[in-house]
């Protein structure tokens, strides 16, 4: 079971750096005000999806969920045993 959280503990220190870079990589909320002047009916604010911007937040939110769950489990002691 040591060789199982040596795995587990890597992968969690993966995910939280990645989660850094990639959560410093994004855009302020701050830089998305056009959309009080209707700049929002553009392209771009239309399809935010599909860009950089929108692949952003979608890993963001699958490594949050990741170490969400590597937490719970290294948490537990049945892995010690």
């Amino acid at each position: 079971m040591t060789v199982l959280r040596t795995i587990l503990n890597i992968l969690y220190v993966l995910d939280c750096v990645a989660l850094t870079v990639i959560v410093l990589m994004q855009e302020g909320k701050s830089a998305g005000l056009g959309a009080i002047a209707g700049a929002a009916d553009t392209y771009w604010g239309q399809n935010k999806g599909r860009s950089m911007e929108g692949g952003l937040v979608r890993a963001t939110t699958i490594l949050a969920v990741l170490f969400f769950v590597l937490s719970l489990v290294l948490s537990m002691n049945f892995i010690n045993k």
